[in-house]
């Protein structure tokens, strides 16, 4: 694939998912909108990337009732929202542009695999996040949606990514979880058993995010026909940005986030992105969602010098 330094994939298209079931807790709705104050716009403009559109995913914020399948919590909103965002998804790869889905609850992430895997069908993915999100309708404790969408890509959930139309599973060989800090005991045994590329922070304290991202980028990109980022901003330490609904202490510093970013962009492979999770109640100052900003400027090709 080409280098973001060319005219490929620097026209982005904003599919915006105001959805806070899939965590159960109100505030990520906002977070779309929260991140748009926050300034994405002018930065996107600033180095150069043009926004071709700007959709808003009409998903439910009201829900009619609870669990519905299992454990999960609002199925069917979640399975509702996951085949509407698809939707956006595969018309923005049809189109020839980057899809940048802005969160909402990481469930969002559903529909932007499985929109995503209608056209590559070997897709890489890198997960940047402080939980593993690979649970399953069995093994998830608190039953919410956002929790388990990789569970649900790779095929390992009942609720599947090929249940929505056109989409295919992921690859677990490339899969990449960095940052993960807080994992379920059947998310350990998931990863363990299927031997799920997992950086965790004591991997990044480590080794540095330096090589922590150069092999991710070389998991996630070997042989693929695209590579995804999902960057949680749970993945930052609180003290970077509270404005989640999950935090975790002891996270990714402000300086090594933007550092794992620019290594992929410079990698030249990101063909899509999702940024989720800043919750527009919590985020008191917005500090998370202009950090959100920051990062996807940097990503997608922001410089200091």
């Amino acid at each position: 694939m080409e280098m973001w330094e060319t005219e490929v994939n620097k026209k982005v298209r904003l599919i915006r998912v105001p959805f806070w079931l899939g965590c159960g807790r109100a505030g990520t709705e906002l977070g779309p909108e929260s991140i748009m104050r926050a300034g994405l716009l002018s930065q996107l403009k600033g180095i150069g990337v043009e926004v071709v559109g700007d959709s808003e995913v009409d998903c439910t914020k009201h829900p009619a009732g609870g669990t519905a399948d299992g454990r999960i919590k609002y199925f069917a909103e979640v399975r509702e929202m996951g085949r509407l965002v698809s939707e956006h998804v595969s018309r923005a790869v049809e189109s020839g542009f980057f899809p940048l889905v802005l969160g909402g609850d990481h469930s969002v992430a559903i529909g932007s695999l499985a929109g995503l895997t209608a056209h590559y069908r070997n897709l890489g993915v890198i997960w940047f996040d402080a939980h593993a999100d690979l649970n399953t309708e069995e093994t998830s404790p608190s039953g919410n949606a956002h929790g388990i969408p990789l569970a649900v890509a790779l095929g390992r959930a009942r609720f599947k990514l090929t249940d929505i139309p056109g989409a295919s599973l992921i690859r677990k060989e490339r899969l990449v979880l960095v940052g993960v800090r807080d994992i379920d005991p059947g998310e350990k045994e998931l990863i363990r058993s299927e031997g799920i590329a997992c950086f965790t922070m004591h991997d990044i304290d480590k080794l540095g995010m330096k090589t922590v991202m150069e092999r991710a980028i070389a998991i996630a990109g070997q042989g693929t026909d695209g590579v995804h980022l999902s960057l949680d901003l749970d993945a930052l330490d609180p003290l970077e940005a509270a404005g989640v609904g999950t935090p975790v202490p002891g996270g990714v510093s402000y300086r090594e986030a933007h550092f794992a970013m620019e290594l992929l962009a410079e990698s030249g492979l990101l063909t899509s992105a999702d940024i989720v999770e800043v919750n527009g109640v919590l985020d008191y100052d917005r500090r998370t969602a202009r950090h959100a900003v920051e990062l996807a400027a940097s990503m997608l090709g922001k410089r200091i010098l």
